[in-house]
């Protein structure tokens, strides 16, 4: 089971909880922590936790087996209690810590689908307290497929790879973050905010698979997604498990793509 709705987290007794509430530019996650959250939930930040700090692999790069490991014992996390994530309700920033924790071992992780809005919503308890925990995870790296460059290079022209940014991103209209505008030349665009609802949760796996059929992830097709750097792309991936298709991620993305000028890029 990936996605849990709030009546069944309610229920658990046993999970550990990440509060993964992030705005690139905006106010800190840890803000919108501090007024309210999940009981027992703990704050996860995307950038010191799931991600290393902006280097040549992009903008959030993998942390190493080594700091992930310390993140989460330090967030409560045990290889043997199941962990629950979520966001303020669209999954982009839990999709990146389920991802992360499925990469490095983690067998049992859930995505609060509709995130924290699913929770307040269904009238359900908020807490400003923050929990003393620890844990006893330990990082073991493969446990989800990866791209490298040239393997998504690769990809775009003999299998499936997905643009998971705003089409006008992809298209090379505008381009508010990285400093070239533009996409992976065979990349399809697949914008992650046509995977959810508008309130937040994720389409139904049949309307999933309709939508990233029509994209070319039929059965059997070799899919992977990229992003700008590799958060909204692991959203992508969360959607296509949903509708069933087991994809790769290219986690470095288009901010690690553009870093070689050698490497083309398309705008059409």
């Amino acid at each position: 089971m990936t996605l849990i709705n709030p009546a069944e987290l309610a229920a658990m007794e046993q999970a550990s909880v990440l509060d993964v509430r992030y705005r690139r530019g905006g106010p800190s996650g840890r803000e919108s922590y501090a007024e309210g959250h999940v009981p027992g939930a703990v704050y996860c930040d995307l950038d010191a936790d799931l991600a290393a700090p902006p280097n040549g692999g992009g903008r959030h790069p993998l942390p190493s087996a080594e700091a992930f490991t310390a993140a989460m014992r330090r967030l409560g996390v045990s290889g043997s209690r199941p962990v629950v994530v979520y966001d303020d309700a669209d999954s982009m920033a839990a999709a990146r810590a389920w991802w992360t924790l499925r990469y490095f071992g983690h067998e049992d992780v859930r995505v609060l689908d509709g995130g924290f809005r699913a929770w307040t919503e269904a009238g359900l308890p908020v807490s400003k307290e923050e929990p003393h925990v620890s844990g006893d995870f330990t990082a073991r790296p493969g446990g989800m497929p990866m791209l490298t460059a040239e393997q998504a290079a690769e990809l775009a022209g003999s299998g499936v790879l997905m643009d998971a940014r705003a089409a006008e991103r992809y298209r090379g209209e505008v381009e508010p973050i990285d400093p070239v505008a533009g996409h992976i030349p065979g990349a399809v665009s697949a914008p992650t905010d046509q995977n959810v609802g508008p309130d937040g949760r994720f389409l139904a796996p049949a309307a999933l698979r309709d939508r990233f059929a029509a994209l070319g992830a039929l059965e059997g097709a070799r899919v992977g997604a990229y992003c700008g750097s590799g958060v909204t792309a692991a959203h992508e991936v969360l959607a296509l498990e949903l509708a069933g298709v087991p994809a790769a991620l290219y986690v470095g993305s288009w901010s690690h793509w553009i870093s070689d000028p050698s490497r083309p890029i398309a705008t059409d």
